[in-house]
């Protein structure tokens, strides 16, 4: 119920304020995720201290899927299904 899932375009620290956000939850699936969305955050902290940024780690069975090989399975019309919850296909 306190979970809102929208689309924005802009700087996530501008949308943040826009919707009087409190908190922004980002995943990450390995190290290297890890070190980039640190570095966001820490920009964001300064950006916008009043955000925290919450990071949760994926499940191992998801970690080598990425948004860029979604894409690309998609591009090449391919199926999507085995990657993403079920709710987004209708979107794709």
């Amino acid at each position: 119920d306190n979970v809102d899932v929208q689309l924005y375009e802009g700087l996530t620290v501008d949308f943040c304020r826009k919707i009087n956000a409190k908190y922004m939850v980002r995943g990450i699936r390995s190290a290297s995720d890890f070190e980039y969305e640190r570095a966001i955050a820490q920009i964001n902290q300064t950006m916008m201290p009043e955000v925290e940024t919450i990071l949760l780690l994926s499940k191992p069975e998801y970690s080598a899927i990425s948004s860029t090989i979604v894409r690309d399975i998609l591009r090449n019309n391919g199926d999507v299904s085995p990657f993403v919850p079920k709710e987004l296909i209708k979107f794709l």
